[in-house]
């Protein structure tokens, strides 16, 4: 159910073929382009064919997604529509493998893409990765400031509601990804105002602090002490005295020696 529900996400419950509105002729006509010989490009671009799959090698969509970012550079930004069909495909195959090597590298192909081509064909298979398995959504968040910070601001700011998401996962027992998350934060700081990092980076911080284990802990206590810095930084110094004002309580005053080892942590 899980994984349809993220299907659905991706393809809005429509076929791509279906929906296009070439014919097959036209079809072929926008998958034409002259830096490579067009019969190479189409050689790769029926990897994603399932008739092919089964009867050659169940592996192939998985090279087919680990050669798309080499493939997008050299053809270049203005033959994106060549290959626009096939990664979306790819990006809605059955098999997770497939999808988690897209999501480990869609910030390069937003790199090589730009930010226009980003927003329009990249941000809707990110939306769907950040739903789908934890073995999928890692890829993402490995990359999370990577990919953010090509966004435009207005767009980027939209994902400070989902971050929250992160804490959650398949199982309590991947503190590795929350590990990540830690990491991602204190780079997501200079994407954000303090405004932001007040109201939406600040609770997560705190929830990371008082982590099960010891090594999501450490990364958190970095996180906190460079969002002070950073809210010290700002003009305006409400936001570092009440964040100040919350250490003192939640941590120094706690009837629990480790609290109070924590605020000693974040003052180191």
């Amino acid at each position: 159910q899980g994984m349809d529900s993220t299907l659905h996400y991706i393809h809005n419950d429509s076929d791509l073929s279906t929906n296009s509105s070439f014919s097959p002729e036209e079809e072929r006509k926008s998958k034409v382009q002259d830096v490579v010989p067009q019969a190479l490009l189409d050689q790769y671009l029926s990897m994603t064919d399932p008739s092919r799959a089964q009867t050659v090698d169940t592996e192939i969509a998985k090279h087919c997604a680990y050669s798309l970012p080499g493939v997008a550079l050299t053809l270049g930004r203005q033959n994106w529509h060549c290959l626009k069909d096939t990664y979306e495909t790819l990006a809605s195959d059955m098999q997770w493998k497939v999808r988690r090597t897209l999501a480990f590298s869609i910030h390069e192909l937003a790199v090589i893409l730009g930010d226009q081509l980003t927003a329009g064909d990249l941000v809707p298979v990110f939306n769907g990765f950040l739903k789908d398995l934890d073995e999928v959504r890692i890829g993402v968040l490995k990359h999370l400031h990577d990919f953010l910070k090509l966004l435009h601001v207005d767009k980027r700011r939209e994902y400070l509601y989902q971050l929250q998401e992160f804490l959650v996962t398949d199982n309590s027992r991947n503190w590795r990804f929350r590990a990540e998350l830690a990491e991602q934060l204190i780079l997501l700081l200079d994407l954000y105002s303090a405004r932001d990092i007040y109201d939406y980076l600040r609770p997560i911080a705190f929830s990371l602090c008082a982590d099960k284990v010891s090594s999501v802990r450490w990364i958190s206590y970095k996180l906190v002490s460079e969002m002070v810095k950073k809210l010290y930084m700002a003009s305006t110094p409400t936001f570092v005295i009440d964040l100040m004002n919350e250490l003192v309580e939640k941590f120094c005053r706690c009837h629990k020696w480790s609290g109070r080892q924590t605020f000693v942590f974040i003052c180191q």
